[in-house]
């Protein structure tokens, strides 16, 4: 969209701009999407690791056993909490990525409208000059066969 905008496309430039900075603005919100998710799975991941690693009660007397089943409580609670904005967060990735794919798909059918417009406007320009050349490639034949006619018939 850099290149100079023709005035019959300006209003057509004008759409191509906002879903432009629409489809920037969703891909930045995929990005922060999946940045969020990957932060859950990351979590999700450490606790898991750390549920299986303290789960064992190896030996101790009543009040270390009480003490390990309620942090072992505690952090099955943790992760359960954890695992739902997971999911929740796994949702708002695939609707940001849904977003974005509708926004970059829009954008891509102003820009090939656009790109359309300019190369019919090129392939008139094309006929347009073919024209000229034709013509003046006529007046030039023209001329020489009434000069030739000019010369020939007097000879």
């Amino acid at each position: 969209m850099s290149r100079r905008t023709h005035p019959a496309d300006r209003g057509l430039a004008a759409v191509a701009r906002v879903r432009e900075v629409r489809e920037h603005d969703s891909r930045l919100g995929l990005v922060e999407a999946l940045r969020d998710l990957r932060a859950h799975e990351a979590r999700v991941a450490g606790l898991e690791d750390s549920l299986r690693r303290h789960s064992a009660f190896v030996s101790g007397d009543a009040a270390t056993f009480v003490a390990l089943r309620e942090s072992l409580t505690a952090l099955r609670e943790s992760l359960v909490g954890e695992h739902a904005r997971l999911s929740v967060a796994r949702t708002v990735a695939m609707d940001a990525d849904a977003r974005w794919q509708a926004d970059r798909s829009r954008l891509g059918a102003v820009e090939g409208l656009l790109e359309r417009r300019a190369a019919e406007r090129r392939t008139e320009r094309r006929r347009a000059e073919d024209r000229d050349l034709d013509e003046v490639a006529s007046q030039g034949w023209l001329r020489r066969s009434r000069t030739a006619e000019v010369h020939g018939g007097a000879a």
